[in-house]
């Protein structure tokens, strides 16, 4: 018979019972229904999409919450089943098994999404750093890296700027990716990227390593008051920039915004009029000053320090190494794998996982990756 007990799961169903409160957000459920019941509820439609926002936020959590229970809950009736002698039972909980692990995985970093901007959407904007083609090169693989991340959990992620690199790759790019806890599950790839390969722009087929950066932000809703005055902007419009064919706007309709006393740029073309790329670039701005004003509340000045850092050796947070051999490693966390093709096409999640880990434990960084890479 096939020993279960190491299996037992019971325990590790409940242990995210309480994080999760599923009680008080069940009645949370019941009072939004009966919101949505009142004359005029709909009326206010900043008001009811909010409300809308919070019930879907809510309604993954008990969802996800129950698929943990149930699962957990079978596989100890097979256990049960199981020490009475019943080998099929045995075999029923060693299939399930896995299953419950991968939700318990799940709701483990869901518990970790405990931050107030976690739940909103993210606002990803990508750098090439110093060395001209490598670098715009690489960029150009974490954008896709990213968009790939984004569809394969059916995020919206949708280019609002983008300046494409002088021979290949890009300059830079700002993706606004829409969907619940986007910015909580994107922030750990704010930072600097590094990339050792041997270069596909080099004739020698010598190794080169390249730098660009990501820098991750809450998209920050209407509640939440941000003060832009006008004479701390400027503000720059020029013709937008794309692939060509009929979608390109030849009118000078994209807008660039400087906030003066922070230094924030931020740039939007990809909407229809000058109006609109101004509207999508401003709440850009508001949600590079939110994080900016969060993180000075926090006394986290250093951090923001550091994401100003050159984009340049010794900064990095994470390397991905495709020669000699194969190795992603968070310089932060201490994670890694050797599958870094999985993770340049957007294999994310055991890295996003191991950094909502390492922060809860207080972020302590692990090691500098300078040694071993």
């Amino acid at each position: 018979m096939i020993n279960l007990n190491s299996l037992r799961s019971r325990p590790l169903s409940k242990r995210f019972g309480g994080r999760f409160d599923v009680d008080r957000k069940q009645n949370r459920l019941k009072e939004i229904s009966e919101l949505e019941a009142l004359d005029g509820f709909w009326n206010d439609s900043a008001n009811a999409t909010k409300i809308q926002k919070e019930r879907s936020l809510i309604e993954e959590v008990i969802k996800l919450y129950s698929k943990v229970k149930t699962l957990a809950d079978d596989f100890e009736v097979l256990c049960e089943m199981s020490d009475a002698g019943d080998a099929s039972s045995a075999q029923e909980a060693l299939d399930l098994f896995p299953k419950l692990q991968t939700a318990l995985s799940e709701a483990e970093k869901k518990a970790l999404l405990a931050g107030e901007t976690d739940p909103n959407n993210a606002i990803v904007t990508i750098n090439a750093g110093a060395g001209g083609t490598e670098s715009c090169d690489w960029a150009g693989m974490l954008l896709r890296m990213v968009q790939r991340w984004c569809e394969a959990h059916g995020f919206k992620a949708t280019v609002t700027d983008f300046q494409y690199g002088d021979s290949a790759g890009i300059k830079s790019a700002t993706l606004l990716v829409q969907g619940n806890y986007a910015y909580g599950l994107l922030k750990s790839e704010s930072g600097v990227h590094r990339l050792v390969r041997i270069s596909p722009f080099d004739s020698n087929a010598r190794r080169h390593t390249s730098f660009s950066s990501i820098f991750v932000s809450a998209e920050v809703d209407d509640t939440i008051e941000i003060e832009v005055l006008d004479k701390d902007l400027r503000v720059d419009v020029y013709r937008s920039g794309g692939a060509g064919g009929q979608s390109v706007n030849t009118a000078d309709s994209a807008v660039r915004l400087t906030h003066l006393p922070s230094g924030i740029v931020v740039a939007c073309q990809n909407e229809r009029s000058q109006i609109q790329n101004r509207a999508m670039a401003m709440k850009i701005l508001k949600s590079r000053l939110y994080d900016l004003e969060m993180k000075k509340r926090q006394e986290a000045l250093d951090k923001i320090e550091a994401g100003k850092k050159d984009i340049a050796w010794g900064s990095q947070i994470r390397s991905y190494v495709l020669h000699p051999y194969q190795l992603v490693k968070d310089h932060r966390t201490g994670f890694s794998t050797s599958q870094a093709q999985s993770v340049l096409d957007g294999d994310l999640d055991d890295f996003m996982k191991a950094f909502l880990q390492w922060k809860s434990l207080g972020g302590e960084v692990q090691d500098t990756g300078m040694d071993d890479l």
